[in-house]
């Protein structure tokens, strides 16, 4: 059964009276064809005039909806022969953050990208996707090999931010994310980095300091989450679609701001309503960016990034 946000409550309350007609209906004694195709159309015309004027809370929530397809799932249908990579070789195997040696449509990548998790188990068993020092320290340790061998590396953000834990902290959060982001600013080879759902805080930027950021068309980017910013600047998380809109959270604004290179359209009502399209769609321009990055040298990829990143902000 599909999973409707707060702002889709109209467009639910068609979809459950057109599954209502068709279970009436499933004795064959009646024809509700003609019905169920206007509702149909109705349903689907609320969905696309909702979709075309979402605010940046709402879009924060379909950037969070359960149902939304994750890095596992974009690992499957793009990647051939992957290979999983496990371990920063000094503390343990963090599983928020996974990564490994795979083909994307005939090319030889290094994929690394946070996991949420898509039930109560995978959740907590990849931690909601909040990265730990040793996750960041197995990032660097597979851009570093991929830089070895000249190949490109993939990597899928979607996390809320790194995990805030006490001993996240005792291990050197701050310190791994930081020597993330300069691994990622360094390598020889091109980097791709796409943001899924969400992008949040240095737990994010860690893996997304490429030569070409991607986003989803209904993710959200921010230094922090809309309730964490609205806590500190109102005292209440109730502030937070206030929050999401001073932000600049959108893929829209970002794209506008220059923080982001290009947005992938997302299936029409998000990703979660078609995952193959999406992930279709984000397989598509991760390959034409390789492509285009292709024949650049080490010092020409290096520079290239860095002119990005400098370029953030200025008038």
């Amino acid at each position: 059964m599909a999973t409707f946000l707060d702002f889709e409550k109209p467009i639910a309350e068609l979809q459950g009276r057109i599954d209502e007609l068709r279970e009436t209906a499933n004795g064959g004694a009646m024809d509700i064809d003609a019905e169920v195709g206007k509702l149909q159309v109705k349903s689907d015309k609320m969905l696309r005039d909702t979709y075309l004027r979402l605010t940046p809370w709402q879009k924060t929530q379909v950037a969070r909806h359960p149902e939304r397809p994750h890095f596992l799932d974009y690992v499957t249908a793009l990647i051939d022969d992957f290979l999983p990579l496990g371990g920063d070789r000094a503390f343990a195997d963090d599983q928020a953050i996974l990564g490994g040696l795979g083909t994307l449509r005939g090319r030889r990548v290094m994929v690394i990208g946070h996991e949420k998790g898509s039930d109560t188990a995978t959740r907590l068993k990849h931690n909601f996707g909040m990265g730990k020092p040793e996750g960041y320290r197995k990032a660097i340790r597979l851009m570093q090999l991929a830089d070895r061998f000249g190949l490109p590396v993939v990597t899928l953000v979607d996390t809320s931010g790194a995990f805030p834990g006490v001993q996240a902290e005792e291990r050197g959060q701050a310190e791994a994310i930081a020597r993330s982001t300069e691994q990622s600013l360094a390598l020889g080879v091109p980097l791709i980095a796409s943001i899924l759902g969400e992008g949040g805080s240095g737990g994010a930027i860690a893996l997304a300091s490429g030569n070409r950021v991607l986003m989803l068309e209904h993710a959200v980017y921010s230094v922090i989450s809309p309730e964490g910013c609205a806590s500190i600047l109102w005292r209440t998380a109730d502030k937070a679609a206030d929050a999401a809109e001073a932000m600049k959270v959108t893929a829209q604004d970002l794209k506008a701001l220059g923080v982001i290179d290009a947005i992938v359209r997302e299936p029409l009502g998000g990703a979660h309503r078609d995952p193959a399209a999406a992930i279709a769609a984000l397989g598509d321009a991760i390959e034409a960016e390789l492509a285009a990055l292709e024949p650049l040298s080490a010092d020409a990829l290096r520079r290239d990034r860095r002119s990005k990143f400098l370029k953030m902000g200025r008038v």
